[in-house]
């Protein structure tokens, strides 16, 4: 039980942190103040008002809520949506940087982990 609720807190902090960074740096670029090259604008708003999910979810996970789970799940499951239709655009001649290829890819694999190890504490293995 007591390790149930420190992997969720480490989840909860992770994710937390992730989302506010998240939403500092797609805020700042929305705003103009970070210049970064060829920009997928549906993509960076996509990154920005999920980083308020991840906040959300992050404090749901931290608190042992069993809702901050399916939250979980279904953040993965829109960055992988978003991620499919950017490589549509890339594959359709759009502009793009390769670093949104690699900020993609891990936020895939960061919110594929968190929803495993959310799953996993709340309901066994």
């Amino acid at each position: 039980m007591k390790n149930q609720r420190n992997v969720l807190r480490i989840a909860g902090g992770v994710a937390t942190a992730f989302g506010l960074l998240t939403v500092a740096s797609g805020g700042a670029t929305l705003l103009g103040g970070l210049e970064m090259g060829a920009i997928v604008l549906f993509v960076l708003w996509f990154n920005t008002l999920a980083g308020l999910a991840y906040v959300v979810a992050g404090v749901g996970l931290w608190q042992g809520r069993q809702w901050s789970w399916p939250l979980s799940l279904a953040i993965f499951a829109a960055t992988l949506l978003v991620f499919a239709a950017f490589g549509l655009h890339v594959a359709q001649g759009g502009a793009f940087e390769m670093r949104t290829v690699f900020a993609m890819a891990l936020r895939s694999a960061v919110w594929g982990g968190i929803a495993v190890v959310a799953r996993q504490a709340f309901f066994g293995r």
